[in-house]
């Protein structure tokens, strides 16, 4: 165990996220909310072993079926029991990079794809190589990378899910549009400027724009379906402003002047209303448009690629990854619950009964019924296939947020694109050199 990792970890990320007083006491106010609630929830059931369990499942639906999982959990393992405390993405990072540095993580932790780096390359997680490598014969490729640093593995995937290409087919007929999705982005970016000349508040296209986390998973795939990458292959150099990212970045600028530029929240509000031709998003929307307006006729497509004869037609995938914490105390009975859920059927299980999961990391459960008897489901499944990750390094927050300032400068016409990819490029640069 490294004895400065989580210190490390600290200081390479907390510097910016309390920088007032005032939120430094109120989070570390919350961890000890956290460590009161999970003693008292425990004080009848003398002599059992318990887990703490910190993820991000914090919607009521998603907590009773967590719930569900983590009974039966206890049923076959008599003597241990879990306590669950749910986080939010708006500070939950933070509240376990604290949980850390103070020497008092949970003793099992969900972690988002695009971070798991910060944690494993710091020592604060356990090497589950031994117990779990041959678990990953069962997981999707794609997958496997943000669960390993040097060779070593400390994270088991859980879920993943991707985004795919949701279309209006009221709007297009109105445009007089043939209601078979565009394949190219030519006939894409045609599509939506007829859509977006028709009367009334209509647009062609959902054009993420400033919102930070969520703008950088709508871009990437232009880069990746035209040959384009933001490193090398091993990750120590920067290439985002190559040619084929320079050309991406210009047709997603075009689609943008056709198109509502707004948040992802906001974006799927007006498309479930009607308002939006063309919008990338996940199979969540799917379950807003059947709560809000179930007569919306729309549909789900793959990504368009560049043209006909050239790219593909990649997507944006991310993962939730399963961890103990290095400083637990009950490694051996975390270690056994998180690949309790890891389990294929139980994961599957819980991606029945929450949509947003999206998919069990564990290719064997890709074809379930659940997804199958679906047709916009099976598009999403389609899609997975030709998905990716964002690259493994402890970096990547930083890289991330640099990306998104710069399309944003882009997006509102203060540079080009190939201005903002350089701009992007000698940041990146300076960030990897540290």
């Amino acid at each position: 165990m490294k004895t400065n990792g989580f210190s490390a970890v600290f200081r390479m990320t907390l510097g910016s996220v309390f920088a007032s007083f005032y939120t430094r006491v109120s989070i570390v106010f919350s961890i000890c909310c956290i460590a009161l609630s999970c003693s008292n929830h425990n004080a009848d059931k003398p002599g059992s072993t318990v887990i703490t369990f910190w993820t991000f499942w914090s919607e009521p639906s998603q907590q009773t079926a967590l719930q569900q999982i983590v009974n039966a959990f206890e049923k076959q393992n008599p003597g241990v029991t879990v306590n669950i405390t749910a986080l939010s993405w708006n500070d939950g990072k933070a509240k376990l990079l604290a949980a850390f540095n103070s020497g008092a993580p949970p003793d099992a932790l969900e972690l988002g794809s695009d971070w798991v780096a910060q944690f494993s390359s710091t020592g604060a997680l356990m090497d589950i190589s031994p117990e779990c490598i041959a678990d990953t014969a069962r997981c999707m490729s794609f997958a496997l990378a943000p669960a390993f640093w040097g060779n070593r593995m400390y994270c088991i995937p859980w879920v993943v899910d991707t985004r795919a290409m949701f279309y209006n087919k009221g709007l297009m007929a109105r445009a007089e549009l043939d209601t078979v999705p565009p394949s190219t982005w030519d006939a894409l970016n045609a599509d939506c400027e007829k859509i977006s000349a028709l009367r009334g508040n209509v647009y062609g296209f959902g054009a993420n724009a400033s919102d930070a986390h969520r703008l950088y998973k709508k871009i990437l795939p232009f880069f990746w379906a035209n040959g384009g990458d933001i490193l090398t292959s091993r990750g120590d150099s920067c290439v985002i402003n190559s040619p084929q990212n320079i050309a991406a970045m210009e047709e997603y600028l075009r689609l943008t002047r056709c198109g509502m530029m707004e948040t992802q929240k906001e974006l799927d509000a007006q498309f479930a209303r009607g308002a939006i031709g063309f919008w990338i998003s996940g199979a969540w929307l799917m379950e807003k448009i059947r709560n809000e307006n179930p007569a919306l006729l729309y549909g789900v497509a793959l990504m368009p690629q560049p043209s006909a004869q050239s790219g593909t037609r990649a997507s944006f995938a991310g993962g939730e990854y399963l961890a103990v914490a290095n400083a637990s105390p009950q490694k051996d009975a975390a270690l056994a619950f998180i690949r309790f859920l890891a389990d294929g059927k139980n994961a599957i299980t819980f991606c029945r009964a929450v949509a947003e999961a999206g998919y069990p990391a564990d290719k064997n459960y890709i074809t379930d019924s659940a997804f199958a008897m679906d047709p916009m489901r099976k598009v999403f499944t389609a899609q997975l296939q030709q998905s990716r990750m964002t690259p493994v390094i402890p970096q990547w927050l930083d890289i991330e947020k640099i990306i998104e300032d710069e399309i944003v400068e882009a997006m509102y016409g203060n540079k080009t694109a190939e201005e903002a990819l350089n701009d992007a490029q000698k940041e990146i640069e300076d960030i990897l050199k540290q």
